[in-house]
């Protein structure tokens, strides 16, 4: 398998099925370990920077990520701190893309 940081976030349409209990365990054992499947099914990070100017340029580094595949997560973030939350609204669960983008995050930190 490609390295999920390699992929590009494909089209999605409600036809296309979440993915299942053990696709996403195997996803998720390929992202780091700053992320997790929330109660509400989303895949999370909870990020601390250095101050704002840090958190900031994170926030814009990961909103060019989304523009660019095209998958857009919803991020909050404060003076040092940001939460990422990814889910594909199309089939109200989680795809590829969801762990697509969280690789390419990743890859902004590592």
């Amino acid at each position: 398998m490609t390295a999920l940081a390699d992929r590009r976030c494909a089209p999605c349409n409600a036809d296309k099925p979440a993915l299942d209990t053990q696709a996403i365990q195997n996803h998720l054992d390929m992202l780091s370990g700053r992320w997790e499947i929330d109660a509400d099914g989303r895949l999370v990070a909870r990020l601390k920077f250095k101050n704002y100017y840090r958190t900031q340029a994170f926030v814009n580094a990961v909103a060019y990520i989304a523009h660019r595949e095209g998958h857009h997560p919803d991020i909050s973030f404060g003076y040092n701190t940001c939460r990422i939350e990814l889910i594909t609204h199309a089939i109200a669960g989680l795809s590829d893309n969801d762990f697509i983008s969280a690789a390419k995050i990743d890859a902004l930190l590592d």
